[in-house]
């Protein structure tokens, strides 16, 4: 098998901290000498990895840029690498620091530094996404039938994604994080966030800010508090445990089998019990309690589900991007030349069956869900939020066409509709006229460009270059490297 290595690195710019990691990446040829080089990455080392900084900010609501700048300067001295060496990576601004006024201006600024690195940002729904491939419950997925929820409990929310068959299939963010309750190491609370103070009330707890509260009463608000989100996970009860909810809620209710958590509050489970106030506060707040009273539910085995552990808890974040290869798009494409080159587009994938095929009902659902998660993952923009991939079509008939088009037009502009552009990835020779029906529903809002004979995977980001010779458009696919447990 031919293989190259690549240097790669992955930058985290997060609420509270900024992180570099370094990696190697050893990229396999998976497709024959006769054919168009495909590679996947089928070894990755680590390489350095940088200390954790706080991220600098200008006020509440602006990313310095300038600080970040020196930031990463420095641990590239550190790490002995110069930009010239480094083939491909990820920057991604996740957390609050994704919604900041300049999080767009950082995220262009490296762009155009960056090469061939994917960039972006990651709302809670995306982080909760990434940090569950990081932790390996999108990998774990593919082996299980049934589905698995990775929760990545940090200091002011818990993201949750649920993946089922190598997919996410729904996200949902919690109003739980170790930092909202903060203590003095008397046990005075400091700052209890008003986020949830509605289910404080409905759960007829109280705690407020400058009373020395018991390490009894407390322990009752942490254990409450992972309830109802295990509560809500697994549907044993959304009423009073909805309020805990950030923004929308689960469309159904999903059944899950198996469920990891992450992040700080993840890697808190695996400490040593926590017995006292001085135990509980020794951060300044109540995670390490919260952490300790999830273990606790995880050991009793109260909920109906298999608790894991998974391959990351704080470092269950991207280490870097790997180009995974160059493809040709021509003979079937449909394009408007003067919308190229576009880059880092992230993907959906759209997998269909027979069965939904021939029923215009489940087609409708189908398109329904995929654009309803796209429209949790990604932003809204007058872009383009995502490329749609759809797989499952064998022959299309004309009818199946028409019906097709029909639904992911219609559907798109009611979903984005400040859109200008949708992308459409086939896997089989349709694109041409697939594009062309789409073109003729939409009359250019947005315009259309429909590509084939590319190969993609949920999570990838693809970069679309100038047509060659009128209709070939050369696209590079590029998937995010997360760190892999031996």
């Amino acid at each position: 098998m031919d293989e190259q290595w690549i240097q790669s690195v992955g930058i985290d710019v997060g609420t509270s901290t900024t992180k570099m990691i370094v990696s190697r990446l050893r990229l396999g040829r998976m497709s024959s000498t006769f054919s168009l080089p495909r590679y996947q990455i089928v070894e990755r080392q680590l390489l350095y990895a940088s200390e954790v900084h706080s991220t600098p900010l200008i006020g509440f609501d602006e990313i310095d840029a300038d600080g970040i700048g020196a930031i990463l300067a420095a641990e590239y001295d550190k790490a002995q690498i110069s930009l010239s060496q480094i083939k491909s990576g990820a920057v991604i601004i996740t957390g609050e620091t994704a919604s900041k006024k300049n999080a767009q201006h950082i995220v262009h600024l490296l762009a155009e530094r960056s090469g061939d690195f994917v960039v972006a940002t990651a709302g809670a729904d995306l982080e909760g996404v990434l940090a569950g491939k990081g932790a390996g419950a999108e990998k774990r997925s593919q082996a299980i039938q049934g589905v698995i929820v990775n929760v990545d409990i940090g200091g002011g929310t818990a993201n949750a994604a649920y993946f089922q068959r190598g997919r996410a299939i729904a996200t949902v963010t919690f109003h739980v994080g170790g930092r909202l309750i903060r203590l003095s190491p008397q046990g005075v609370v400091q700052y209890v966030s008003p986020n949830i103070q509605q289910w404080l009330s409905a759960k007829g707890l109280r705690i407020q800010v400058g009373q020395e509260i018991g390490f009894a009463q407390l322990t009752e608000v942490a254990e409450q508090l992972g309830r109802s989100m295990l509560d809500y996970l697994t549907g044993k009860e959304r009423q009073v445990s909805g309020l805990l909810v950030v923004g929308p809620h689960l469309r159904d209710s999903i059944p899950v089998d198996e469920l990891t958590v992450s992040g700080g509050v993840g890697l808190l489970m695996s400490g040593p019990p926590v017995q006292n106030i001085s135990d509980a506060s020794r951060y300044g707040d109540f995670g390490p309690l919260l952490g300790y009273v999830l273990q606790q539910e995880r050991e009793k085995g109260t909920y109906p589900v298999q608790w894991l552990d998974p391959d990351q808890t704080v470092r269950a974040t991207v280490i870097g991007a790997g180009m995974q290869s160059t493809e040709i798009s021509g003979s079937t494409v449909h394009i408007k030349p003067e919308l190229l080159p576009i880059k880092n587009i992230p993907i959906l994938k759209l997998e269909l069956t027979e069965e939904q095929l021939a029923d215009a009902t489940r087609l409708r659902q189908e398109v329904a869900a995929i654009y309803q998660l796209g429209e949790r993952l990604f932003e809204k923009t007058t872009g383009i939020p995502f490329a749609l991939a759809i797989s499952g079509i064998g022959y299309c008939s004309y009818a199946l066409l028409q019906m097709l088009s029909q639904e992911l037009s219609e559907q798109y502009r009611a979903t984005f509709p400040e859109s200008q552009t949708m992308v459409v990835i086939c896997e089989t020779d349709m694109a041409k006229a697939l594009g062309q029906a789409l073109a003729l529903r939409c009359k250019g809002a947005p315009e259309i460009i429909c590509i084939d004979q590319v190969r993609v995977e949920y999570g990838d980001y693809i970069d679309l270059g100038e047509p060659i010779s009128g209709t070939i458009i050369p696209v590079v696919v590029k998937t995010l490297a997360f760190d892999e447990r031996p």
